[in-house]
């Protein structure tokens, strides 16, 4: 059997930063990734969009890492001269009973330590963005869009550089926690000794998490799937912000972002699916999207919108139930030297990545 010294499971932006960090700590590291290439999964089905950190409870992690993270972040694209835009956005309320909304945003913001909100009346928010149509809106100038498969291909290129390993198509199917290290097992039949293990399989994490022996059941939670549907908008958009509605229970609404190339994508919905495989985005869900975005831009053209593609939350709460925070889970939460397990981690994730890469490296700092 061979022995390792640490292995994260999972090449998503999020296991990138994590095996950069460690390894540029002094750590042996290789990273598993099941998949034929790296962030394949939810890394690369999103907004790609930098949160502020403005809308997560205050003292959560979410709220915690997001705002952490941001900093990290701009600081790491800039530093590395990556592709990155501080475009900013509007938070915008369209009929009266969401005016008082963004009252309590801006003041969960503050809380949360983002002080750079403010607030527009709706002629002020037209000036901004002339097409725009609200009563009122809140600017966050923090909010930024950044190319995410560069992010990680950075990542992953400081990492090798510090002796890291990535072993694609290695698909880890189970492992046994042991006094003297985990074994990790490989789908081809590799056994790997490891002192610490980091599960940061995204979607996967929770269904993995269950086939360890020694962890015990009840440290894992249940897996939600909530399939967000974009749309790409035929044609140039006239805005030059982000554009996001008062937030909705399960997700922030159908909003619209734009790349670095300057093409807007509306979404993501809110769609609960039973696999994290269905990625079809079914092109009668557009209705609805002409719907929710002309409450915010009423000259949107019929025909415009084209079915663009799908991401998968990775949900740890259901449909109805409050909105879980990040679950990073350690050997003082289940009683598993060396183990780290990354649940729930969906936005802010990708802003959040390097702010997480550090927690966890502080939780393993000992082992």
């Amino acid at each position: 059997m061979d022995e390792f010294d640490c292995v994260v499971i999972g090449a998503g932006v999020v296991g990138l930063a994590v095996a950069r960090e460690l390894a540029l700590a002094g750590r042996e590291v290789m990273v598993l990734e099941s998949e034929g290439a790296i962030g394949t999964g939810t890394s690369s089905r999103n907004s790609e969009v930098i949160h502020a950190g403005i809308y997560y409870a205050h003292g959560s992690l979410k709220a915690q890492l997001c705002v952490e993270g941001k900093a990290l972040l701009y600081a790491y694209l800039e530093s590395r001269g990556l592709p990155y835009r501080r475009c900013g956005k509007l938070i915008v309320a369209t009929a009266p009973e969401q005016v008082g909304q963004l009252d309590g945003i801006r003041g969960r913001a503050a809380a949360n330590g983002v002080d750079d909100l403010r607030w527009l009346d709706g002629a002020q928010a037209r000036e901004m963005e002339p097409h725009l149509q609200c009563l009122a809106a809140l600017h966050s100038p923090s909010t930024g869009i950044v190319d995410s498969h560069a992010l990680m291909l950075s990542l992953q290129g400081e990492f090798e550089n510090a002796g890291g390993i990535v072993a694609l198509k290695s698909p880890v199917v189970g492992a046994v926690c042991q006094p003297d290290g985990i074994v990790l097992a490989t789908a081809d039949g590799t056994r790997l000794r490891c002192a610490s293990v980091i599960n940061a399989a995204g979607l996967g994490a929770p269904a993995l998490a269950s086939r360890f022996e020694g962890l015990a059941k009840a440290r894992v939670p249940k897996d939600y799937f909530a399939k967000g549907n974009y749309f790409t908008l035929a044609g140039r958009a006239p805005f030059s912000r982000l554009i996001y509605p008062v937030p909705e229970a399960a997700g922030l609404g159908v909003h619209l972002t734009l790349d670095l190339g300057g093409q807007a994508k509306f979404g993501p919905d809110v769609q609960w699916v039973d696999s994290p495989q269905d990625l079809v985005v079914d092109p009668a869900r557009g209705a609805g999207f002409y719907a929710e975005v002309r409450r915010y831009w009423p000259g949107l053209s019929d025909g415009a919108l084209l079915p663009g593609y799908a991401g998968i939350r990775p949900k740890i709460s259901g449909p109805g139930e409050p909105a879980a925070d990040f679950m990073i889970q350690g050997p003082a939460d289940h009683g598993v030297a060396g183990l780290v397990n990354l649940f729930g981690i969906e936005s802010p994730g990708l802003t959040s990545s390097l702010a997480i890469a550090r927690r966890v490296a502080h939780l393993l700092a000992k082992v």
